[in-house]
């Protein structure tokens, strides 16, 4: 079976460019580019093997992403609020750095696909337990610390540590920061927010 690929990015160079190092790493495989979402669901949409797509459009469309977790793989310009667990290439990489990060997400693609809640190497250190994602959920609502206090039944101190932790963990200080990790990792939809 031919692999086919679809690149989601406004950026008609960066779009161009990075169809044409695919084309050259994966010769076997289709590419196919599309300017927007739209595009991309009036084509068929779930029939490719992987999805590298722009930040913003991952943004603004994260429900038909996340439900293709293993297979989307974020361009970035160097954002740096993308939340672990989600594939990023770094689309300011020199052309042999880009090739070798793609090459080695490449080379973990079958773990990936075939254990989406695995979590990556460095993923350990970052895991919420599911307190500390009550917490999050909460904070991304707007409750105050007494309100989520109130809400679990917990004490305020303990929801000040949780909030610490959830914060050093991370590395994510703001709470729209929050609210874009809990949106991109499942924990809120964004319309709740």
């Amino acid at each position: 079976m031919i692999p086919e690929i679809a690149i989601i990015e406004k950026n008609t160079l960066t779009a161009l460019g990075l169809q044409t190092i695919l084309e050259e790493l994966i010769p076997q495989a289709v590419i196919r580019v599309f300017h927007s979402f739209e595009a991309l669901i009036d084509d068929t949409p779930d029939m490719y093997a992987h999805y590298f797509v722009s930040t913003s459009i991952y943004f603004e469309h994260t429900a038909f992403f996340l439900e293709r977790r293993p297979k989307s793989i974020v361009l970035s310009a160097g954002e740096p609020q993308i939340p672990v667990g989600v594939p990023v290439l770094n689309t300011f990489l020199p052309q042999e750095k880009l090739i070798k990060a793609f090459m080695e997400m490449r080379s973990k693609g079958h773990e990936m696909t075939h254990h989406p809640v695995k979590p990556l190497p460095n993923e350990n250190i970052n895991t919420l337990s599911a307190r500390e994602i009550e917490v999050l959920v909460l904070v991304t609502k707007g409750l105050i610390n007494k309100e989520i206090a109130d809400k679990l039944n917990i004490s305020l101190t303990t929801v000040i540590s949780h909030r610490k932790n959830i914060t050093e963990k991370l590395g994510i200080k703001s709470v729209s920061g929050l609210a874009i990790y809990a949106v991109m990792n499942g924990y809120i939809d964004a319309d709740s927010i």
